[in-house]
């Protein structure tokens, strides 16, 4: 049996390389950290926006009593 090629699970991405922590010295480690937490915040807001979205279109196409 063969399946289409979209069909197939993805395999996943690896989005971020670490770097080697132990290279790294107090301020660096620290401008990391913000770095981090800043991306953790521009990821909830993408969350945030598509939950806002789906919560939207199950609105407009509730079935009707």
């Amino acid at each position: 049996m063969t399946f289409p090629e979209e069909d197939l699970p993805r395999p996943a991405k690896k989005l971020l390389s670490p770097p080697v922590l132990d290279t790294l010295g107090v301020e660096e480690l620290t401008a990391y950290i913000a770095t981090l937490e800043e991306e953790i915040a521009r990821v909830r807001q993408a969350i945030a926006a598509k939950q806002a979205h789906a919560a939207a279109a199950a609105m407009f196409f509730k079935p009707r009593d």
